[in-house]
């Protein structure tokens, strides 16, 4: 009776704000065929963590944040393509390892009480040297995106040493250098072919020092862009509010105003049922991901909506996305390969794919880096298979013979909207059955989740891992040893599972070194094989992304890292 009650509580005030806004969903027609005006209404299974550019590390913020900060360049909606955003051109010299960016005039900074007239002043190369130092400061508490620069831009290293002996110190990165107050350059140790992707990630985008100044950590929900949107309220864990942000530097090509939308609004529905309900009854305009028990109600076989849905679009796409379960290294429950190997042998991933996640994923049967992922090619590499006479044999020659004497086993997952404790359901019944190890599973907030796994502080846990660029080193990354901090006590967003591998570490250090593509890909391949032989983690699906909009909804095409950039979407009257 209580879940009830909630579920209609929760569709009546989704229902309540939209009547609110009516007056406010008026569009009007521009050039081109688009139209102007509206507001777009989302929904997060999980709230956002942070909307701090350098301590993004979760989907929810970046989602958010492409909509209210830039980079010096972004990516293209729909096919992933570096495009110039701040900066309007650059060139890369001495054989890639020197950048210089132009940037463009006129950009201006969200108006904000942080500046003394309240008015957004123009955004320059100081703005980015600021911001970019900053990312290199030595405090893993609130600055989680250092492994971006580091062992990779000059004097990135230094900078973060001397910070973490002096917090005074404000030297800065030597390689990051203002020209003038419209040209930055940035100088590399090594070229590094995906470095250009990087600074299209929601981590290296500018903000105001004068913002930082003011709000500090405040700035988890403080937030002055150059973004086409910016921060128009903000309700913990119920709703956030983005507003066009009127001083956008940026028209299409017919002469609109980007972007075309008034307002945006994200809830935090943590049921994807009632989030359905919600669509379906026309007070949210997109659904990412459908419901596991509800997707055959949705979709058939071929992919086509049943009747009650055929009224809405639908999109669908095979995601650079692996979902898979975390082990703690240098804990005592899984420092054994044998048992991490078990553990993987035990899980039947092609059931989990057709009978948990109803044809919204594959069983990842390969390696770490999904299929599809560049021109990376992710079938040499040779995965697990479900094999449980393997499995007990491997407990067995771990001392665990038939599960006996093995530590209790903990699964901390975040709820996902249902989807992570079906998924551990099943994955917990396999475990239970193949090697007679109970498992208990402990749900917590998004928040929660990702601060206990940052800090060493649970043995196995639920993850997945979106690809921020079509390139398998941001997968490989994950396990670089080079992000392993001395002590277990320090937090670290990147490689986590706090493993080391020499041989691993070697072979994807001669990929990022290597201007041959082919060749880069082989040894990407080498890399991928040792993870998975080492059993770092235990793979489970790499996800296909089902979409649903609004049959008015118009400029969200859909790609494979479910990138979000609304500047040009739009509602057409019904």
């Amino acid at each position: 009776m209580n879940k009830i009650i909630i579920y209609l509580f929760a569709l009546l005030a989704l229902s309540s704000c939209g009547s609110k806004k009516q007056s406010s969903n008026a569009t009007k027609e521009g050039k081109g065929g688009v139209y102007l005006g509206g507001s777009l209404r989302l929904n997060e299974e999980e709230y956002l963590k942070s909307l701090f550019p350098p301590n993004i590390t979760e989907v929810t913020g970046q989602r958010i944040v492409n909509n209210i900060y830039e980079g010096l360049v972004k990516f293209n909606v729909s096919t992933l393509a570096i495009e110039p955003c701040l900066a309007e051109k650059w060139e890369v010299l001495d054989n890639g390892k020197k950048f210089v960016f132009h940037l463009r005039k006129g950009v201006k900074f969200h108006d904000d009480p942080c500046f003394p007239d309240g008015k957004g002043r123009e955004m320059n190369a100081h703005d980015v040297k600021f911001c970019f130092d900053l990312l290199c400061y030595n405090r893993p508490a609130d600055i989680q995106a250092f492994w971006i620069f580091k062992d990779l831009v000059v004097g990135a290293n230094e900078y973060n040493d001397a910070t973490g002996k002096n917090p005074k110190d404000n030297s800065g990165v030597s390689g990051i250098k203002v020209i003038d107050d419209y040209t930055i350059e940035i100088n590399l140790i090594r070229p590094f072919s995906v470095f250009i992707d990087r600074l299209a990630l929601p981590q290296t985008a500018i903000y105001a020092k004068e913002a930082y100044e003011k709000y500090g950590s405040e700035m988890r929900i403080k937030t002055v862009g150059t973004g086409p949107f910016k921060i128009k309220s903000v309700q913990d864990n119920q709703v956030v509010f983005l507003e066009k942000n009127p001083n956008y530097w940026e028209k299409d090509e017919f002469g609109n105003q980007i972007p075309y939308l008034d307002f945006i609004k994200i809830t935090f529905l943590k049921e994807k049922k009632t989030e359905l309900a919600a669509f379906k009854k026309g007070d949210i305009d997109l659904v990412y991901r459908l419901p596991l028990e509800m997707k055959e109600e949705v979709v058939d076989n071929q992919n086509k909506l049943k009747p009650d849905y055929a009224n809405f679009q639908l999109q669908y796409k095979n995601s650079m996305t692996i979902q898979f379960y975390g082990f703690l290294h240098p804990g005592k429950i899984f420092n054994d390969k044998k048992v991490r190997q078990a553990f993987c042998y035990a899980v039947d991933r092609d059931k989990i794919a057709t009978f948990t996640y109803k044809g919204s994923g594959v069983p990842a049967k390969y390696g770490i880096v999904p299929p599809g992922c560049g021109s990376y090619d992710a079938t040499k590499v040779k995965g697990y298979t479900f094999d449980p006479a393997k499995a007990q044999a491997l407990l067995a020659e771990a001392g665990f013979p038939k599960g006996q004497g093995f530590p209790k086993v903990t699964l901390q997952i975040n709820s996902g909207g249902g989807r992570n404790g079906q998924v551990a359901e099943a994955i917990k019944k396999m475990i239970e059955e193949t090697l007679n190890i109970p498992i208990d599973i402990v749900t917590v907030p998004w928040a929660q989740h990702s601060e206990s796994i940052e800090a060493a502080k649970c043995d196995f846990w639920r993850l997945g891992w979106i690809a921020d660029y079509p390139d398998p080193e941001n997968f490989l990354n994950l396990f670089d040893s080079r992000h392993v901090p001395a002590d277990i006590k320090t937090k670290t967003y990147i490689n986590s599972f706090r493993y080391k591998n020499p041989e691993f570490d070697k072979w994807f250090q001669l990929a990022l070194e290597t201007s041959d593509e082919k060749l880069r890909n082989e040894y990407y391949a080498k890399a991928d094989q040792i993870v998975i032989d080492d059993a770092v983690v235990l793979p489970i699906t790499y996800d296909i992304d089902y979409r649903l909009l609004q049959p008015n909804l118009m400029g969200c095409p859909q790609n494979a890292i479910e990138h979000r950039d609304f500047r040009r979407a739009f509602k057409k009257p019904l």
